[in-house]
């Protein structure tokens, strides 16, 4: 019995540490064996785009590491480009849902991942992503793995938006993706799953997945031949930025760089949740990563002479307090009057209600039809700590607070019009959200773009729910939460969460606004611009 708990326990790590991001090579069906086919940065007509994702990337732990002279990589394409300091995420600020964002253009309600843990009602199931050890423990790390790896990206992804690499592809230009979260694209890959992970039952033993031409993995699929050294357990099977950095320096050397490569550095992330926003070290180990990306080129000049580069973050963190009883939201005991769904088992026809959090926001679905969802967000609505809880009614969304009262109902299309050019109908009370309306304009406050954002979350995929919002310094806990106490923490629309920095080098054209939810455009602009 030891004995197998043993190997459950070293499962649930080997699994969490490769869908993180979240010694075998890709076998690409169609992949060109000619480099020459290949866009390079000296023979096309337009320069390469190189977009590196830093996870929770911020503003001010940049700027500081910067002034103190420790992220020369980035301060030198600063020196060469500029800093927009705010962009707007997506939301939930999770991810798997900002990067879904980056790639298709739409908010969740266009691309259908709604978050890193949701409910599945067609398939009756929670969906996990990867989110942490206690919750990996409780549900099959199998399907998590495949949820993460294959589900994702083949199933998950809406059908209906096509990301930059399948855009692309059927322009005739190549792509690559390095670690990214999101992935697929036109090119058949088989994907070789590495033995340890075979010890699990029912973990196949490879994968057939579609992504761009160029595509690097983890320990599951590498571009250059000496990288396994990522790839060992201590160094998280892959997911690092070392192993980004090494497949991407390998690209340019090889003179085989795409049209566009979005390359993935995840670490930053884990140190910001464990030491908080203002941590440095992260950005310092992938500003050392980045360094070794430029220095490919032969010369820093000539890396930003001959590409594109975007460094960008995908969310922000706000600080979570350093006491437990003060930090966490406790869902289970305010909605202590339903029958809840539990981890362990399978949804039963007895379950009224289900929780999937999503650190500093969840979705609370009503999968009993007797109970309304507005009888949860009134249960909901008992906790102070949540600024903003929302529902459907109908086609619009109506949102109610836990710190103060009245309410605002919303939905798309209408006489007020905010600051990126959508139209609303609003009726209630703006300052629920924030807002500001002077006229018939909106100007959002401390929630950027918030009703947008919100849309997109509440019609992200089917089912009957409630979406829960943390006030900053506090994380929603259902039955076996991850927590982050005395760290950093995302998921909400607060601009906390929702705000990161972008520093753009070698091309003067910038996106239509400022929020990542237009970055596909830009790129697909860039990826055609004339030297």
């Amino acid at each position: 019995m030891k004995k197998k708990l043993c190997m459950r326990i070293m499962l649930a790590i080997c699994f969490t540490f490769l869908v993180a991001g979240c010694g075998s090579h890709i076998h690409p069906k169609t992949a060109e064996s000619n480099p020459s086919k290949l866009h390079t940065a000296s023979a096309g007509k337009t320069k390469p785009v190189i977009l590196v994702i830093v996870d929770s990337l911020m503003e001010k732990p940049l700027r500081e590491a910067i002034r103190q002279k420790s992220a020369p990589a980035m301060e030198f394409l600063l020196q060469k480009g500029e800093l927009i300091p705010q962009v707007v995420s997506s939301f939930p600020t999770m991810s798997v849902t900002i990067d879904s964002t980056l790639l298709t253009g739409t908010y969740a309600d266009g691309h259908h991942v709604p978050g890193l843990v949701w409910y599945d009602g067609k398939e009756q199931r929670m969906v996990f992503y990867g989110n942490g050890i206690k919750e990996a423990m409780k549900i099959d790390q199998v399907q998590v793995f495949m949820d993460a790896v294959y589900h994702l990206n083949q199933e998950h992804l809406s059908k209906e938006t096509k990301t930059i690499h399948e855009e692309l592809a059927d322009q005739g230009k190549d792509t690559a993706s390095i670690n990214g979260v999101i992935y697929r694209g036109r090119t058949e890959h088989v994907l070789k799953v590495p033995p340890f992970l075979k010890l699990a039952k029912d973990v196949p033993d490879q994968l057939r997945i579609t992504g761009p031409k160029l595509f690097s993995y983890a320990a599951l699929a590498r571009l250059d031949p000496d990288n396994a050294r990522n790839t060992y357990l201590w160094k998280k099977f892959g997911m690092n930025d070392r192993f980004t950095a090494q497949d991407l320096a390998y690209l340019v050397r090889q003179h085989r760089l795409p049209a566009v490569t979005i390359a993935y550095f995840p670490e930053n992330d884990n140190r910001v949740h464990r030491k908080g926003p203002d941590e440095r070290q992260g950005i310092i180990r992938a500003d050392e990563a980045l360094q070794e990306a430029l220095s490919s080129f032969g010369s820093w000049e000539r890396a930003a002479k001959e590409a594109i580069w975007i460094v960008m973050g995908d969310s922000g963190q706000s600080r979570v307090y350093g006491d437990r009883g003060q930090a966490t939201i406790e869902l289970i005991p305010l909605l202590k009057d339903f029958r809840i769904a539990r981890l362990n088992r399978p949804v039963s026809s007895g379950d009224q209600i289900l929780i999937s959090t999503n650190e500093r926001m969840a979705y609370v679905y009503a999968l009993d039809p007797r109970v309304k969802v507005s009888e949860v967000a009134a249960r909901l609505s008992r906790e102070p700590k949540l600024d903003m809880i929302a529902f459907k009614e109908g086609s619009a969304i109506r949102i109610i607070s836990g710190k103060s009262g009245g309410t605002l109902r919303f939905r798309p299309g209408g006489s007020y019009k905010d600051e990126y050019g959508q139209t609303w109908t609003l009726s209630g009370d703006p300052r629920i959200a924030d807002m500001k309306i002077t006229g018939n304009r909106i100007v959002y406050g401390k929630y950027p773009d918030a009703l947008a954002r919100l849309q997109g979350a509440m019609f992200s995929h089917e089912g009957r729910y409630v979406v829960a919002n943390a006030e900053p310094g506090y994380e929603l806990v259902g039955e076996s939460s991850l927590t982050h106490v005395g760290g950093g923490s995302h998921g909400s629309l607060h601009e906390k969460d929702s705000l990161v920095p972008v520093i753009v080098a070698g091309t003067d054209i910038r996106p239509k606004t400022l929020r990542i939810v237009d970055f596909k455009d830009w790129i697909m602009q860039l990826a055609s611009e004339r030297r």
